[in-house]
Parts: structure tokens; C-alpha cells; sequence
């Protein structure tokens, strides 16, 4: 398995908006393998395809305790949003920022596991913030997206400069856990 790069904001790529997958076939098992390597390196409890530059309609999250009940989405839609929750999000593509997101409370979605086998699942709880926090990433969507302009902005600055000091070798690594 590999370590693959996670994009940062203000990265365009990360306004890709995603195709579907389609077949799932042994180079998207290793994909999803990479990513799941990835996002559990990361300490990061989701990640999506776009988020390592892959344009495929395709996520992976883990939610559990013991890092140990990965999930995969493949193709994923929204079917229905029942009410509201806010919560502190986040995102391994903007590290080291939370803020509060509102999303809907509970959802029904459709994908298609790793098995290549479709399913519908209703979510709720931190599972279904996830779900709905990667899937905004394959619509080229970010979660900084919700936030005011003057916030949006305050974070790219602090971004841009935390790069360009570990560039220069003058600042440690961002921490990126806990993140979607």
C-alpha cells in the first residue's frame, strides 16, 4: 500500500468535481487500500478520492474507537436529509481548523461497496457528518465553503504561511488529527 499526498486548501484541484466510477475492479481495491492507508495516517476519520487528487467518485471513512471498521462508498448519493445538526468539523485538506457546520441529522444513501455490490444505508451521528462532508468533496465542495468570506480568507493566509515556514525548514508539521 502506498501514502498518498492529501491536497491542501486553497488547492483548485480540490474543486475538481468528481466522475463516477463505474466498474470496480483491482486498481480501484488499491486505491482504496492507499486511501484507507492515507486517511488512517492522517488520523483522519474520512477521506475522499478528490482529496488525493484522484477525480473518481469514490470515499472511504472509519468512525470507530479502534481504527478498525473501514467503510467504502463508491459512487455515493444522497437520497434524503431529515433535520439539522451543528458540529465542529475538521477536514484533512485544511489542517489544523475547525469551525461549526451545519448538515443534515440523519440521511439515507446510496453507494456501492468494495464487493462491487450496491446498497442503500440510512446514517446518522458522526457517520452521516462524515458522508455528507466527503461527498461535498467530490462536488468540489470544502467545508471552509460553509464559513463566512472573512473566515475563509483568515484560514488561506494561515495556511499559505504555516507552508511556507515548513518549506523553509522553520515550522513543525501541521497536526491533522482529529479531521474528516
Amino acid at each position: 500500500m502506498t501514502r498518498l499526498t492529501i491536497l491542501e486548501y486553497p488547492d483548485p484541484r480540490l474543486r475538481t468535481k468528481a466522475l463516477p466510477v463505474g466498474t470496480v475492479d483491482v486498481p480501484l481495491r488499491d486505491l482504496i487500500d492507499d486511501m484507507l492507508e492515507t486517511m488512517y495516517a492522517a488520523k483522519g476519520i474520512g477521506l475522499a478520492a478528490t482529496q488525493v487528487n484522484v477525480h473518481k467518485r469514490l470515499l472511504v471513512a472509519d468512525i470507530s474507537e479502534e481504527r478498525n471498521q473501514p467503510r467504502v462508498f463508491i459512487d455515493p448519493e444522497i437520497l434524503l436529509r431529515d433535520g439539522v445538526e451543528t458540529s465542529q468539523e475538521g477536514c484533512l485538506s485544511v489542517p489544523g481548523y475547525y469551525d461549526d457546520v451545519e448538515r443534515a441529522a440523519r440521511i439515507r444513501v446510496r453507494a456501492v461497496g468494495r464487493d462491487g455490490k450496491a446498497f442503500e444505508e440510512d446514517l446518522d451521528g458522526l457517520l452521516a457528518i462524515c458522508v455528507q462532508h466527503e461527498i461535498d468533496h467530490l462536488d468540489g465542495k470544502l467545508f471552509v465553503d460553509y464559513l463566512s468570506e472573512m473566515k475563509r480568507q483568515r484560514v488561506r493566509k494561515k495556511l499559505e504561511k504555516e507552508r511556507k515556514l515548513r518549506a523553509e525548514g522553520r515550522a513543525p508539521e501541521t497536526s491533522r488529527a482529529p479531521a474528516i
